[in-house]
């Protein structure tokens, strides 16, 4: 039911935002020790691709990975463990914001380096090819990704191969402060990938549920016939490249830039589409402070859990 649908998506996107939103509220308590590479702009392209997705189809990420980890797996207790560094984390504080995984749940993790898990998602997705098991695999990257080797050798192979994978770019016209003209060749990365033997499709709305409809007739796509598949979704990153501050005064971004898209920030908007498809303010007040809540828990937990040991250190890793 589109109610429901329209529901659930303001549901995962109010948690990201929230939850968020607590980090900046938080961070200078110094408690949490990672690096933050915050997600908040980007709401309606995780949401509405993990929501066209099953839940036993895969993704892999990038460094800013708060966004995709809680649209894949929701699970906000071990997201909070992780930022805090603590034992109850599935990786016991050795990922931090920047490496998270939950395999189970099909996150297959992200990475700091650029570019580098675009090869590992396309050779897992080799591998559900050949198992046959019906599983989709998405990458998520940012368009600075778009100007390593890797992405052209791996949308290569996976043209070349047929590969099932959709390629994700979230497109912010940034690699940290350099614009895209002034490190680019060409106009657009659409029309180059189109080149190759891929399926291409691009958005710049911010409404989930728009790319929620693309994305779903694209996952429709690879299930029916595997071949690869390039997303591209223009987005505006709101705070700094790495940090929980706005960065106006830095030189190379502005702040009406920022008011302009935020007049159609994701969240607002879809809060603004529940109430006009007679979803009752009461009903999103419900969502929003039952959501809160369960954050705030969350949060207490982590907070209160134990930190992991220095034996943790040498456990799960190459020496």
């Amino acid at each position: 039911m589109l109610k429901d649908l329209n529901i659930e998506l303001y549901r995962k996107m109010y948690l990201i935002r929230i939850s968020e939103e607590k980090i900046r509220e938080l961070y200078s308590e110094d408690e949490m020790k990672t690096p933050m590479h915050m997600s908040m702009g980007s709401e309606a392209i995780n949401v509405g691709v993990c929501q066209a997705l099953n839940k036993d189809d895969q993704v892999f990420g990038t460094y800013r990975s708060h966004a995709l980890y809680l649209a894949k797996t929701e699970n906000i207790y071990n997201f909070f463990a992780e930022m805090y560094g603590k034992d109850t984390a599935l990786l016991k504080g050795k990922g931090g914001s920047m490496h998270l995984c939950d395999p189970q749940k099909g996150f297959m993790g992200t990475s700091a380096i650029v570019a580098s898990s675009i090869s590992v998602a396309v050779g897992v997705a080799f591998a559900n090819k050949i198992k046959g098991n019906g599983k989709v695999v998405a990458v998520f990257f940012g368009d600075g990704a778009v100007d390593e080797g890797v992405f052209w050798e791996s949308m290569n192979v996976a043209s070349l191969m047929q590969i099932p994978v959709i390629f994700v770019c979230e497109d912010n016209g940034l690699a940290v402060h350099t614009c895209a003209k002034e490190r680019r060749g060409y106009d657009s990365i659409t029309r180059i990938v189109e080149k190759f033997n891929c399926r291409v499709l691009e958005s710049d709305s911010t409404d989930v549920g728009e790319i929620y409809n693309l994305v779903s007739k694209a996952v429709a796509g690879v299930r029916k016939k595997p071949e690869p598949y390039f997303m591209n979704f223009k987005y505006y990153r709101y705070l700094e490249h790495v940090g929980i501050n706005h960065d106006f005064d830095a030189g190379y971004r502005s702040r009406e830039e920022f008011e302009k898209w935020f007049k159609k920030d994701p969240v607002l908007l879809q809060r603004l589409k529940l109430l006009n498809n007679s979803v009752q303010e009461g009903m999103i007040r419900k969502i929003e402070s039952e959501t809160s809540e369960e954050i705030e828990l969350a949060i207490r937990n982590a907070k209160n859990a134990a930190l992991s040991g220095r034996d943790e250190l040498y456990k799960g890793v190459f020496q």
